[in-house]
């Protein structure tokens, strides 16, 4: 397995071992990117599919900048790290894989940006990456905690456009 098998990783893990590449070849709605070390073993991975963004969802900042109509970004889906990897920059340069694959459908299809669904823990390593939050969405999930959704525009990354 993967990742140790806590209560916040359990769901990671399932999702790369029976998830990922159904979505990739059977249902063509997401791609998992694969960070693998120097051993062969998976550090961590990625998973990303096209998404948009409503207008009224945007940071004030970004209303001002974008249209008044649903944008078209990259949804960062998931993003896992090996707990052996964890703090050797891996979650890191997984998200700057995930820009430039951003940044490569601005100029195909259109894309604003990156939106991701942060669990809470994970919140301040995307805050120092430079996302912004884009409010709380309320569900019906019982006790678990709901994501925060973040966002950064690919107009604040350098040489990103």
């Amino acid at each position: 397995m993967l990742l140790p098998r806590q209560r916040t990783r359990e769901p990671l893990d399932r999702f790369l071992a029976r998830y990922a590449g159904q979505n990739k070849f059977r249902h063509h709605i997401g791609t998992t990117y694969v960070a693998v070390d120097d051993a062969g073993v998976i550090a961590g991975y990625a998973t990303v599919a096209a998404s948009e963004l409503a207008p009224e969802a945007m940071p004030a900042a970004q209303r001002k900048r974008l249209p008044k109509y649903p944008v078209p970004v990259l949804r960062l889906a998931r993003l896992a790290v090996d707990e052996r990897a964890e703090g050797q920059g891996v979650g890191s340069l997984l998200l700057r894989a995930v820009l430039v694959i951003a940044a490569r459908m601005s100029e195909d299809v259109g894309c604003a940006g990156v939106v991701v669904d942060a669990k809470p823990e994970a919140v301040a390593f995307y805050e120092k990456l430079g996302l912004v939050r884009l409010g709380v969405v309320s569900g019906e999930l019982g006790d678990r905690p709901e994501p925060l959704p973040m966002f950064l525009e690919l107009g604040q990354v350098p040489g990103a456009r």
